[in-house]
């Protein structure tokens, strides 16, 4: 009797590190759709901090907010947000510093998240969509831009590191709960 014939296993994901693989082309899309959405979102309520674009109130109409729900020194606490988001979101659509991109968006959201928590879940007064900017920009942080990013013609990141993500998630955890400890 001989033994039954065995063909050779293929790994889950055929691409080498080219990445000329269908699995990573989809992967690398999914990717840039993320990072786009997520990255569009987080601009366009940045310039509506920052600008007042897209019905947004502006830096004044901001910090007039953010002294309404606790934060110490409204306008810069409105700049800083407004910033954040703006470039935070531009640099994601971009694939560009992703792991601090995420974090940015993350550490922001996280915010976010404190201010309505007594909203409940859902919408409009609910935090779902928060939580959601959140686990999204997590995501990315932890697994990348994927090829289609700028981040790809920086060295250091050129290949994603896991470490490089915790540690900028870690890096927003702190942040935003040293700025929530200010809020009080």
């Amino acid at each position: 009797m001989t033994a039954p014939s065995t063909s050779p296993t293929r790994p889950l994901d055929t691409d080498g590190p080219a990445g000329a693989g269908p699995r990573g082309a989809g992967l690398d899309a999914g990717l840039l759709l993320l990072r786009i959405a997520v990255g569009a979102i987080m601009a366009a309520h940045g310039t509506q901090k920052l600008f007042g674009w897209f019905g947004g109130g502006g830096i004044d109409g901001t910090a007039q907010f953010f002294t309404s729900v606790g934060y110490p020194a409204g306008e810069a606490m409105a700049t800083v947000a407004a910033l954040t988001e703006t470039f935070g979101g531009l640099a994601l659509i971009l694939g560009l510093l992703t792991p601090l991109a995420a974090a940015a968006v993350t550490g922001t959201m996280i915010n976010a998240l404190a201010v309505k928590w007594n909203g409940g879940f859902f919408s409009p007064d609910g935090v779902e969509y928060e939580l959601l900017l959140v686990a999204a920009s997590a995501a990315l942080a932890l697994t990348g831009p994927g090829r289609l990013a700028a981040d790809r013609a920086l060295p250091p990141l050129r290949e994603h590191r896991t470490t490089h993500g915790v540690g900028a998630l870690a890096l927003a955890v702190i942040t935003a709960g040293v700025v929530l400890l200010l809020r009080g």
